[in-house]
């Protein structure tokens, strides 16, 4: 532990998973705010690195806000803000069907985007994200537009499922999965484990890989996404990931807590 706490001592730059890593739906776990004053009090920087593409950045605000945590959009980097970054190089000008909610849709229309839920248009793209308001009808279309090859299919995250307070419920690789059986494609995601999510947080803030950690919930994207940047990692087994599940992945991290006050009372040398 010694060791680890020396390790974990050098980490300025933190990006954490959100859902089932410092909180789950509502409620904050316990030590994430402490946790949150200890990178402050050392000139440290957390980013928030989530694949739910059901919330804006600015609905992350807001979310952080009733937890008395002051954040700003540059500390989200969304599976939401990832894609748009990825539409804005290579599909500025398409037009995108969209799998998505209200407020992923609303994101992407910000961005000047050419989006439609609807089947209208010439559309060039299919673009499916985590949808908690998904519909049978955009199954359906979304089932009908894939069936021309020449339509580009992408998707924000792989992700089977998002824990919650009771288990857990479909996420958008599912969703994918599903539709993946009407119509025997998948689609390139542009979410965790893609490493610009990492290497976004690292030029925005200047920190450097050696100072950087990833901390998160899931093995095959929050961890994927630290190994596949160069970064060391840690998971918590507070949401998807078993203690079980390290001792055969390839995705092994570098650190293992059973909880985010595990990992600060680490740090601390508790």
């Amino acid at each position: 532990m010694e060791r680890a706490a020396s390790q974990l001592k050098q980490k300025k730059l933190f990006l954490f998973d959100i859902d089932g890593t410092i909180a789950m739906d509502q409620k904050l776990f316990d030590g994430t705010k402490e946790l949150l004053e200890y990178i402050c009090s050392i000139g440290g920087k957390a980013i928030y690195i989530t694949n739910n593409s059901t919330k804006s950045r600015e609905d992350y605000i807001k979310k952080f806000a009733k937890w008395n945590i002051k954040t700003e959009q540059s500390d989200f980097i969304t599976a939401s803000y990832a894609t748009c970054l990825y539409l804005d190089k290579h599909h500025r000008h398409d037009k995108i069907y969209v799998v998505g909610t209200n407020s992923f849709v609303k994101e992407l229309s910000s961005w000047g985007f050419d989006v439609t839920t609807k089947l209208q248009g010439r559309i060039q793209v299919v673009l499916v994200g985590f949808d908690n308001e998904l519909t049978y009808q955009k199954l359906e279309d979304a089932c009908l537009l894939l069936t021309d090859p020449n339509i580009v299919y992408l998707a924000t995250n792989p992700d089977l499922c998002c824990p919650t307070t009771f288990g857990s419920v479909p996420d958008c690789g599912a969703i994918c999965t599903m539709l993946s059986c009407a119509v025997k494609r998948m689609p390139q995601f542009l979410g965790k484990p893609n490493p610009i999510i990492a290497d976004i947080s690292m030029k925005q803030t200047g920190f450097s890989k050696e100072q950087t950690i990833v901390v998160g919930d899931r093995l095959y994207t929050d961890i994927a996404v630290g190994i596949n940047a160069g970064v060391d990692t840690a998971v918590v087994f507070t949401g998807e990931a078993k203690k079980e599940d390290c001792e055969q992945t390839e995705y092994a991290p570098t650190w293992q807590f059973d909880t985010i006050r595990q990992l600060l009372d680490t740090i601390c040398g508790k």
